[in-house]
């Protein structure tokens, strides 16, 4: 395989799991996948990274995130059999 095939493989197969992140968080039912609010809620958070206040939200984020992976996490190992 070329190399661009691979470095096309691999963008598609990051872009589809940052899309897959929108739709684990609900925010594509909660605006009833309306793409304008969807973009529109990523600038604000682009902007809120810019911001005074980027490092502090960044912090508050990637805690939220690390909780609600550490949650499903959990949930997948009690529904494994021991």
């Amino acid at each position: 395989m070329r190399t661009w095939q691979v470095e096309r493989r691999k963008r598609t197969r990051h872009l589809i799991e940052l899309g897959g992140l929108v739709v684990k968080a609900g925010i594509v039912e909660l605006t009833n996948d309306d793409r304008a609010t969807i973009y529109g809620a990523l600038l604000w958070i682009a902007a809120k990274l810019q911001s005074d206040e980027g490092e502090q939200a960044q912090r508050l984020w990637t805690a939220k995130g690390r909780q609600a992976f550490d949650a499903e996490r959990g949930e997948e190992q009690e529904g494994q059999p021991t």
